[in-house]
């Protein structure tokens, strides 16, 4: 055979059973150490053939157990077992009567069939090799001298009395027993733990299977054989291994020489795990410096031959486990170029200060300073530190300089040097302070320092602990100091400013704060818990509790109240009328009845009011008897024998009660006894009385009175007022009609006497109709009073229209006069002048136009009409001329606006445009000629 090393593979040709068969570990090396793997096992797989002799036949009766044995031949690797009822491929197939153990091999029948009789052939296969064999045929034959009784059950196959199981893997537990009649199988855990789901108890029967080993799984397993003859158990325990794992593992290290080293190594495992060390390969013990125990590595005073690799083992009787790391042990001459002594340091005089020496050096030496050239020698203020580095206390004038550090060990001596700077400490010279200001003022906050004058300073301002950002808090603070003071502005100072504030100041060697309290006056807070105590029909006490004072003591209260009829909040009156600073309690005066009120209350001091409190909850006044009448009582007009009364409603929040109404009281005038009528609205306005015995127009003497749920009020003023009139009744006469323009028609008429029996008359109505309409549709205009004649305006030029005249009163209108004729005239021309030219001389306009023709429907131009002004809005004048040119004496000075009219019968025409002169100082002709249309 050949051994080839491939990497870090090992290839072994033609391969050897008795030469190669063993345990292997490979070594890994380099210059740092060498280190062993773990130990791989080779084995190999095999399997002889069966002994060739014949097997003799076995007899058994029916009903009877039997046994036929495999007896597999010598082999190496796992096998498993199946066996051929008399040819192949006829297998014997597994039941509950039929069981093959893949322990033994054997082939089980619990009870012997005659269908059982043949021969049996026992296979068997490497699961390694996949090679397979079969045995020698066994024949099963049945006896002739009867059949086997019942028996109770007899356990063949079973399982060890303990096994041990790794964990994670799959272990089987085998159980079969012999019977009459076949008896069943079953499994239990003597704990009396139920199996977890993993297990499958229905595939039980004769193997019992638990995949994936745990600690939980292990105990003691009883299998049970029961037939209605009896029953059988057999116990065995599964005990719970596992091999190492490692918890805990070394880690690469660098030591200096004569340091010490402890590594430790932690595994987990069942059995508990040993441990051993290796170092480079070879085993360690204890000796001298070496110490190993429990998995504990420690070596004392590391010399360079310590440098290695090293590995912890773990190991139990399931298999080890291997970890490495390595040593390496360092002796170096002291060296600062990795870490220098600081150039420049610097300490505030009376400060502290640490001047750190760290150099490279292995093992670690002695360190020593020099300040100067001088050997530093220490006392209660300079001290040396273990580490090194040198510690200066309470630092003066003096102490500045140069300073060196010298390291010095077996192998070497190094130094490294640095400037101690000492400077003046920084003061803040203003006092801590408590400042006092009112609302809606600016303050300065000072924070004066005096500091060495090399340095920098750094102002932060905090407000209650937290840092004041400048540019944000709304622009209320500013800085003001400048560079050398840290002073700070507050404008306008609200409420929420209040508070302490810290300046801290900071330089290169220290830092110090100041803190100042800022007291905040202001008007008072709102106050809280208005409650109303006790309510009457017209007051009401209240309590409240104080707010806030805001550093000024409260001198007044004031108190509002707000309804659902009120404008907003209303102040009240209060007794007292002026409520102090000191009193929690008033009583509101003056309030109306049955009227929900919410109050709330306001706090004055010396410095302005507050905000005002919450509202109380709304609480009603009492209901008591009405006190208001109602407003603008009267009446008249209606229909006939009517007498009409009206007035405006009591507002709800003067009824002072629920069930409100009016009490209507009425007599004819110089009469004693009153009539009354009672209206149960607090909404009406009106009452009407009717009686046939009723004049017209009759004086009556009328009041209203008002009343509620809790009793009569009063009643109102006395007044007259008249009953229904009747209407007018006679026609006006002398109707005269005639057309003024196309658009206006003048109407007139004999007036009828003012107030002939009662029969009052107002005014007139004309009604007005086009001859091509129904009189239902006419137009009505009316006029008041005595007058004789009306003109009517807006109708259409060329037409017929019908007229008519009646007199009214509030009874309405009377009998309607005759009725009357008129024609209007034709429309105005409607085209505007054309051709319009204007021109100046000597302080003249001279205007000139083209004649417009009327149309053949509209009325002849009679003249025409110059509208002139001086500005766009003033109210021109008017000149009328019967020719088409036109001359105007006016100042040239000013700018004039122009238009013309032509008119005639029908009335005014259309305008020309609007023509615009300018102003046009000293030139004494002008000429512009405009085609307008």
């Amino acid at each position: 055979n050949t051994y080839i090393l491939s990497g870090g593979n090992l290839r072994i040709s033609h391969l050897d059973k008795d030469q190669d068969a063993g345990t292997y570990q490979c070594l890994a090396f380099n210059s740092f150490g060498t280190i062993v793997s773990r130990e791989a096992s080779l084995t190999f797989a095999y399997m002889e053939n069966f002994k060739t002799h014949r097997r003799s036949s076995v007899s058994v009766r029916e009903g009877q157990g039997v046994v036929l044995l495999c007896g597999p031949p010598s082999h190496s690797g796992d096998l498993t077992f199946s066996w051929i009822f008399n040819e192949y491929p006829s297998f014997v197939k597994q039941d509950t009567r039929r069981f093959i153990s893949q322990e033994t091999g054997n082939l089980y029948i619990a009870k012997v069939e005659p269908s059982d009789v043949g021969n049996y052939t026992c296979v068997v296969t490497n699961t390694v090799t996949k090679t397979r064999v079969q045995g020698p045929p066994t024949p099963l034959v049945l006896r002739s001298d009867g059949i086997m009784g019942e028996y109770e059950p007899k356990i063949e196959v079973q399982f060890p009395e303990i096994v041990h199981v790794a964990k994670g893997s799959t272990v089987k537990l085998e159980c079969f027993a012999l019977g009459n009649p076949v008896p069943s199988i079953n499994w239990r855990r003597m704990d009396g733990i139920p199996f977890s789901r993993k297990v499958d108890v229905r595939k039980a029967s004769g193997v019992l299977e638990i995949p994936y080993f745990q600690q939980e799984d292990a105990g003691t397993y009883e299998c049970v054989a029961e037939n209605s003859r009896g029953r059988n158990t057999v116990k065995g325990k599964l005990s719970f291994y596992a091999p190492p794992h490692l918890i805990e593992k070394p880690q690469d290290v660098q030591k200096p020489i004569d340091d010490s080293l402890v590594w430790e190594c932690k595994a987990t495992g069942k059995p508990k795990p040993s441990y051993r060390w290796m170092k480079n390969g070879e085993n360690l013990e204890s000796l001298e410096r070496i110490q190993v125990a429990n998995g504990v590595l420690s070596i004392s005073r590391l010399t360079l031959s310590d440098i290695g690799m090293y590995q912890c083992v773990a190991g139990n009787k399931h298999g080890e486990v291997y970890s490495n790391a390595e040593l390496k042990v360092i002796a170096v001459a002291p060296d600062f170029s990795q870490n220098q002594l600081r150039s420049h340091t610097m300490v505030k005089e009376g400060g502290d200060v640490l001047m750190e020496c760290r150099p490279k050096m292995s093992p670690w030496g002695g360190i020593s300073w020099r300040k100067g050239s001088e050997t530093l020698q220490e006392s209660n203020r300079v001290s040396i530190l273990d580490n090194g580095n040198l510690r200066i206390q309470n630092a003066t004038k003096p102490d500045a300089g140069l300073y060196t550090c010298v390291a010095r060990n077996q192998f070497g001596v190094a130094s490294s040097s640095g400037t101690l700077m000492v400077k003046e400490p920084t003061i803040i010279t203003t006092p801590p302070s408590t400042l006092d200001v009112t609302v809606g003022e600016s303050i300065v906050l000072p924070c004066q320092v005096t500091h060495d004058p090399s340095l920098e300073l750094k102002f932060t301002w905090f407000f209650n602990e937290q840092l004041i950002h400048f540019g944000n808090h709304g622009g209320y603070f500013e800085k003001v100091g400048g560079h050398s003071a840290g002073d700070i502005m507050i404008r306008n100072i609200q409420l929420r400013h209040a508070g302490k504030y810290t300046c801290a100041v900071q330089t290169k060697v220290d830092s110090i704060s100041i803190a100042a309290d800022l007291v905040v006056r202001g008007p008072p807070g709102p106050p809280t818990s208005i409650h109303v105590e006790e309510i009457s029909d017209t007051t009401a006490s209240l309590s409240w509790r104080p707010g806030p004072d805001n550093h000024s003591p409260v001198t007044t209260y004031t108190i509002q109240a707000r309804t659902p009829f009120s404008l907003g909040w209303q102040a009240v009156t209060t007794v007292p009328e002026v409520v102090e600073g000191r009193s929690l309690t008033a009583t509101v005066i003056d309030l109306s009845p049955w009227v929900e009120y919410e109050f709330r209350v306001l706090a004055s001091n010396a410095i302005g009011t507050g905000e005002p409190s919450k509202p109380s909850k709304q609480a009603r006044t009492k209901e008591t008897s009405p006190k208001v009448t109602p407003a603008n009582v009267s009446g008249g007009g209606g229909s006939r024998s009517e007498l009409v009364i009206t007035w405006e409603p009591v507002p709800e929040e003067l009824q002072n009660g629920g069930g409100f109404g009016y009490v209507v009281a009425f007599r004819p005038y110089g009469a004693t006894g009153w009539m009354q009528a009672a209206v149960p609205s607090s909404e009406a306005s009106k009452y009407v009385f009717k009686n046939e015995s009723i004049q017209p127009f009759s004086p009556f003497q009328v009041k209203v009175g008002v009343y509620n749920n809790e009793g009569e009020g009063p009643f109102g003023p006395v007044i007259t007022i008249y009953s229904a009139e009747e209407e007018p009744g006679r026609a006006p006469t002398r109707i005269r009609a005639k057309s003024l323009s196309a658009s206006e028609i003048e109407v007139s008429w004999k007036a009828l006497p003012w107030n002939t029996s009662k029969r009052r008359v107002l005014g007139y109505e004309l009604r007005y109709w086009e001859k091509r309409e129904k009189e239902e549709a006419a137009s009505v205009q009316r006029t008041v009073g005595n007058q004789t004649s009306a003109i009517i305006r807006g109708v259409r030029g060329s037409n017929t229209y019908y007229v008519t005249v009646r007199a009214y009163n509030t009874a309405g209108a009377g009998l309607p006069s005759v009725t009357v004729n008129v024609t209007t005239k034709k429309p105005p021309p409607s085209q505007p002048p054309a051709k319009v030219m204007w021109n100046t001389l000597n302080s003249k306009i001279i205007l000139n136009w083209e004649q417009v023709k009327a149309l053949e429907n509209e009325s002849e131009v009679t003249g025409y009409k110059v509208l002139y002004k001086r500005n766009r809005h003033s109210r021109p004048s008017v000149m009328e001329t019967n020719t088409t040119s036109v001359e105007l004496s006016l100042p040239m000075d000013e700018e004039y606006f122009i238009q013309i009219k032509p008119f005639g019968e029908g009335g005014e025409g259309s305008s020309s445009r609007q023509i615009t002169i300018p102003r046009i100082p000293g030139q004494s002709l002008l000429d512009c000629s405009l085609t307008l249309h």
